[in-house]
């Protein structure tokens, strides 16, 4: 007998043979999936103790964002967009302006946002931008796991050392005292492994660690603390490797791909996000190394180079996406990224075949389990795999009629129309409602530990309207 049985719905399973069932059921026994199939077949042979009537909605695989910012949740839209109090906000909290609270707060607010738009596994890094990690002591770094912890959904906690040369100032807090002090890579490293060794793996696979170091550009050799930077990025993928972790890093662009190469720090276990304006050795360097790419179509690094998607794929190299969330022009809302994707590859070739619907939805959940090295557990549904599962409410005007839910769900659906969410066989979210969760309760902490630290790091000044805001055809004041 099955614990759960959800039935009468279309089946999306992005299984091997990416079936279709129109009127299909899942059953669940504890954490895994025990049958995928035609409603009257799953039924006879699963009678469970909790029945959810799926009819009017699409069962599909939780999604799986590849790429985003553990932090950015409590700092979305300060400077209205524009990059230097962006930057010195993100600087500034995670280094000397964050506590654990802060860390703990974000992390719920965040996961509660992917939960429910249907993103039951994303990849948080531990800070912000390609070098400002928050690996001074463990503590932020398990504040973030209980945080996500309490939510109920999956995490790959990216964590990592920052760009020589060193010692880095960071800062505690204890009340409104500050005390200041310098940490090296050596102790971001220990931090690392710590984080590794207590979290990795653990409730259940909920919880995994991937390891980062900055990426290296184009000049490098000539920037102070360039042959640390070297050496470092090898150290710390040499771990990864004998872990057996993802090793990834952030913004990539225009010949990092060879430097990364040339420094011998590429492979399958290494995951490149944003990788725009590469060249078609760069794209022929991924190729040969099994090194994947997450492609972030809705974040400013896409709009001032270019990502070779589908020029990476059709040279066989597995290419996902991340939302890159949250920032001052973005959330969590996969299908929203989905679609951007599609977009944004048809407006370069002003063609509207390229990257069909079922690529795109393939790139947030299949392939992006299996970068992650977790297309065993996750991604699809699928008898042995943990019952991942969203459903996706189509009995919504703008998802009418019911034909092709295929499409539908991809083109015209977004994250408010995710209705439940299971994560390895529990009921996290049901009718919308986060279950095990008190929501005013995240978001008016939330609010309190963003004040807090804006005012730590004399931030106000970023919360006003853009000059530019209304009636101009061009913020001018964002290229300054």
């Amino acid at each position: 007998m099955a614990d759960i049985l959800i039935k009468n719905g279309t089946v999306i399973a992005i299984d091997p043979a990416r079936r279709i069932i129109a009127d299909g059921a899942v059953a669940i026994t504890g954490e895994r999936i025990v049958a995928v199939g035609p409603t009257a077949e799953v039924e006879a042979a699963h009678p469970a103790g909790e029945v959810i009537d799926a009819r009017g909605m699409a069962i599909m695989p939780g999604f799986v964002d590849a790429h985003a910012h553990a932090g950015h949740g409590l700092i979305k839209t300060l400077g209205g967009g524009k990059s230097d109090p962006w930057y010195q906000a993100c600087r500034g909290a995670y280094t000397v302006g964050s506590t654990p609270d802060f860390w703990f707060a974000e992390a719920q607010l965040a996961a509660l946002e992917r939960l429910r738009f249907g993103v039951t596994t994303g990849v948080s890094l531990l800070g912000g931008g390609d070098s400002v990690m928050r690996t001074d002591e463990p503590v932020y770094g398990d504040a973030h796991m209980e945080g996500v912890l309490g939510i109920g959904t999956r995490s790959v906690v990216a964590v990592g050392t920052t760009r020589p040369p060193h010692p880095l100032t960071y800062a505690r807090w204890n009340g409104e005292t500050r005390t200041d002090y310098p940490v090296t890579f050596e102790q971001q490293f220990a931090t690392c492994r710590t984080l590794i060794d207590r979290w990795h793996a653990s409730h259940d696979g909920r919880l995994h660690v991937a390891l980062l170091t900055p990426t290296l550009h184009r000049g490098y050799r000539e920037a102070a603390g360039a042959e640390e930077a070297v050496a470092q990025s090898r150290a710390i993928k040499q771990f990864a490797e004998e872990r057996d972790l993802v090793f990834t890093q952030d913004g990539h662009s225009r010949g990092s791909v060879r430097i990364a190469h040339e420094i011998g720090i590429l492979g399958p276990r290494t995951l490149l996000s944003h990788a725009t304006g590469l060249d078609e050795d760069e794209i022929a360097i991924c190729a040969e190394t099994g090194t994947t790419i997450v492609h972030n179509p809705s974040a400013v690094a896409a709009i001032l180079a270019r990502c070779p998607v589908t020029e990476l794929i059709d040279a066989g190299v597995t290419v996902v996406i991340g939302s890159d969330a949250t920032a001052p022009d973005r959330s969590a809302d996969m299908f929203r990224h989905m679609q951007q994707c599609m977009h944004y590859h048809r407006t370069h070739f002003h063609d509207p075949s390229w990257l069909p619907p079922g690529k795109a939805l393939e790139m947030c959940t299949i392939d992006a389990a299996r970068v992650l090295g977790l297309d065993a557990e996750i991604g699809s549904l699928e008898p042995g795999k943990k019952a991942d599962v969203i459903l996706v409410d189509l009995r919504r005007p703008h998802l009418y009629p019911a034909h092709m839910p295929e499409f539908r769900v991809t083109c015209f659906a977004n994250g408010n129309d995710v209705h439940t969410v299971l994560v390895g066989g529990k009921v996290l979210m049901r009718d919308r409602t986060p279950l095990h969760v008190n929501q005013d309760a995240v978001l008016d902490a939330a609010q309190r530990e963003a004040d807090l630290m804006i005012d730590r790091l004399g931030l106000r000044y970023a919360l006003e309207t853009p000059r530019m805001f209304w009636g101009h055809s061009r913020d001018l004041d964002l290229i300054e």
